[in-house]
């Protein structure tokens, strides 16, 4: 089966440039794309200093979807939002003012992978943080999700107006370019022992942790999906739903997790309505509970509602599902500029044309 590369790297221009991330892309992508990924065919993605963060969001989701293993090389600099003081990554255009709406939020990448088999994706990074992400990503693990597998290291600031170099990521390139690809576990023991005195300190090291034992039934889910049974996946997840709305009730996070992997479902089992009003009904119940608009699970849920509308080609199921999405665009404006105006923008086209 094909393997899916993602080269992304990706530092702000100008004084807010901690690392030289781009640098490192001429390297891997001399690598040959079977040594790269580990497999003996793959599709390579490479994105250099992208400057719009949907943009990347798009690549990321494509991937995710890929069947087969996935590798994602991941060079840049981290820096914390100031309203929720989360972790992203920043891009072409990111300022310490901006990072909200211009750098690629953390969990975005977590979102995107979750619904992957366990065993199938690996993370390779070389991050630098500023002194705020550092002091942050000293106490919290930069988590990517319970089944990916992240190698690599986060790095304090280099000095002041220094640019460090991506120099455990160029390491990883070189190794590769042997045209030998060791196991992740051996390339990044092999990357860390090349760092020398002048690359500046490893900082944290990032290590795969061992899959937690699978005591629920996602891998049967994913099972059935990988088979094309996509009814057999929904009729398990909404089995668990039932059972977690009995025990904990409808607004508890254990119904509510469940409710998004019968949505996710819908979006693979190729019916984009099912999936918008079930991330739909999911964020009216998120902020019901009284969560903030600007809560990444809110978040989320509208922005996946808001891409499975955009899917749709029923004109009734556009107007419907659209009106109920305007409402929550409402409240939850998103990082996406415009976003709202896009809702009613469609909406106003669709009574024009008399459908």
């Amino acid at each position: 089966m094909s393997a899916t590369v993602l080269l992304l790297a990706a530092s702000p221009v100008g004084r807010g440039r901690l690392v030289d991330a781009a640098s490192v892309l001429p390297v891997l992508a001399a690598v040959e794309p079977a040594v790269l990924s580990g497999a003996d065919a793959a599709t390579v993605v490479e994105l250099a200093d992208p400057l719009e963060p949907q943009a990347v969001l798009t690549r990321l989701r494509a991937a995710a979807a890929a069947p087969g293993p996935l590798t994602l090389f991941v060079t840049g600099q981290l820096h914390l939002d100031r309203r929720q003081r989360l972790p992203h990554l920043a891009l072409a255009r990111t300022t310490p003012a901006t990072v909200r709406y211009t750098a690629l939020p953390w969990h975005w990448l977590r979102e995107e992978l979750r619904l992957r088999p366990e065993g199938t994706t690996t993370i390779v990074a070389d991050l630098h943080a500023d002194a705020e992400s550092w002091q942050w990503l000293r106490e919290r693990p930069l988590d990517a999700g319970r089944d990916v597998a992240v190698y690599g290291r986060l790095a304090p600031p280099p000095g002041r107006r220094a640019v460090a170099s991506p120099s455990y990521m160029k390491a990883v390139a070189t190794i590769l370019r042997s045209g030998h690809r060791p196991p992740p576990e051996q390339l990044h023991e092999q990357a860390l022992a090349r760092l020398g005195e002048a690359d500046g300190p490893a900082g944290l090291v990032l290590t795969a942790r061992r899959p937690e034992p699978v005591t629920e039934p996602h891998a049967a889910i994913a099972a059935c999906v990988r088979s094309g049974r996509h009814g057999d996946a929904d009729a398990l997840a909404a089995r668990w739903e039932r059972s977690a709305v009995r025990t904990h009730g409808p607004a508890s996070e254990e119904a509510l997790h469940w409710a998004e992997v019968r949505a996710d479902l819908a979006m693979l089992a190729g019916d984009p309505a099912r999936s918008c009003r079930a991330w739909l009904t999911v964020a009216a119940a998120r902020l019901a509970m009284g969560q903030q608009g600007d809560a990444p699970a809110v978040e989320a849920a509208v922005d996946r509602a808001h891409h499975q509308w955009g899917q749709l080609r029923d004109p009734a199921l556009v107007r419907e599902l659209g009106t109920v999405l305007a409402e929550l665009r409402g409240r939850v404006p998103g990082r996406r500029s415009g976003a709202l105006d896009h809702v009613r923008r469609q909406l106003r086209q669709l009574e024009g044309a008399g459908a």
